[in-house]
């Protein structure tokens, strides 16, 4: 499983950017896929996640804000990040894993990171 994100930037306080991940081949089906951010100084954390079933995982931090989907026939998945603040500046992972308690905890598969910059 090969996973390539992109999309990230700086951008201000209450603006928005859409991170895209591209996984190699049609995974969807067998794997679920997530978000994972760290910021500087601090531990990788859980962002969201999307099951292969559909339903939907976000971290506390997010929840309102972010949105999780998917491009079945393209094999992408975004993330939406509305009303941003400066303490979501970070590198966001995508990540796969074929176990849905894997992709909430420490995912199989990482793709490489993006810098998002939030500034005030």
């Amino acid at each position: 499983v090969q996973l390539q994100a992109s999309g990230g930037g700086l951008v201000q306080a209450g603006g928005s950017l859409r991170l895209s991940c591209a996984a190699s081949g049609r995974i969807f089906s067998s794997h679920h896929m997530g978000w994972f951010r760290q910021a500087p100084g601090k531990e990788r954390e859980f962002v969201a996640a999307i099951f292969w079933s559909g339903r939907l995982n976000y971290a506390d931090s997010v929840k309102g804000r972010f949105t999780i989907s998917r491009d079945v026939a393209k094999n992408t998945v975004f993330l939406q990040m509305n009303s941003l603040k400066p303490e979501d500046t970070a590198v966001y992972y995508c990540a796969a894993d074929p176990a849905p308690g894997g992709i909430t905890s420490l995912p199989l598969y990482w793709g490489q990171g993006t810098q998002v910059t939030v500034s005030s």
